[in-house]
C-alpha cells in the first residue's frame, strides 16, 4: 500500500492566498523603509532652490577668495573628547584669528550650539568644552580681520 496522499487542484482559493501573502510582505517592507526614512530625514538642504541660484555666483567667489588666503585647517579630536583646532598658512600658525563655531547633530536631533575656543601654546585652538559621543558636523567661520574662510567638518 502506498501512503501517499494525492494533492488537491489549484484553485482559486490558493491563487488568492498566494497573492494575498505576496502583496502583505510588500507593503510591509514599504511601511518599515518609510518609517526608517521618515525618522532619520534632517530636512531640505535649501527651502527654495531657485532662489538659492541666485547665490552661486557669489559663492563660487566666496570660495575662489578662500582658496587665494593660503589657509591649511586641521580640525580633530583629542583623548578628551576637545576639538582641536590649527589653522596654517606655509606651515606657520596663522595669528589673530576670531572663531564662530557651530556644533549641529547631522540628523538636526538636538538644537545647534556655539563652540568656543581658547588658544593652546603649541599655535592650536582647544574647545572649551568636550564633545558629546557620537557624530557631529561644526560648521566653522575664521575671520582674520576682512579675510574669511568657511569650513564644514564632520567628527566622530
Amino acid at each position: 500500500m502506498s501512503d501517499k496522499r494525492e494533492r488537491g487542484p489549484f484553485t482559486g482559493r490558493h491563487a488568492a492566498m498566494i497573492l494575498v501573502a505576496f502583496f502583505g510582505v510588500v507593503i510591509s517592507v514599504n511601511i518599515v523603509m518609510a518609517s526608517f526614512a521618515l525618522s532619520t530625514f534632517g530636512g531640505t538642504v535649501v527651502d527654495n532652490s531657485y532662489v538659492a541660484s541666485q547665490h552661486y555666483n557669489e559663492w563660487l567667489a566666496r570660495a575662489d577668495a578662500q582658496d587665494q588666503l593660503g589657509w591649511d585647517k586641521s580640525v580633530t579630536v583629542d583623548e578628551s573628547r576637545h576639538v582641536r583646532l590649527a589653522v596654517r598658512k606655509d606651515g606657520a600658525p596663522v595669528e589673530g584669528l576670531r572663531i564662530v563655531a557651530t556644533l549641529r547633530h547631522p540628523l538636526g536631533q538636538t538644537p545647534p550650539r556655539a563652540l568656543r575656543f581658547a588658544p593652546v601654546a603649541d599655535g592650536t585652538l582647544r574647545s572649551l568644552g568636550a564633545l558629546p559621543a557620537g557624530r557631529w558636523q561644526i560648521d566653522l567661520s575664521v575671520h582674520r580681520g576682512a579675510d574669511e574662510a568657511r569650513y564644514r567638518v564632520d567628527l566622530q
